[in-house]
């Protein structure tokens, strides 16, 4: 799941992906400037979340 996902940020130019050559393999991701935009979104989101906890709980 957390791969898919990835592949499908980096293809949206959301992450970049940078492997390193090491045993066992090593790959960091980094928001590019596209996904860095998308900090107030993400924000927001969160905010809405913490307010709503209890009445998403208790659905």
């Amino acid at each position: 799941m957390l791969i898919k996902a990835l592949k499908l940020l980096q293809a949206h130019g959301i992450v970049t992906r940078r492997p390193y050559p090491t045993v066992p393999p090593t790959v960091e991701y980094s928001l590019t400037e596209c996904g860095r935009s998308l900090e107030l979104v993400i924000d927001a989101i969160q905010a809405w979340g913490v307010q709503n906890r209890a009445a998403l709980a208790a659905r």
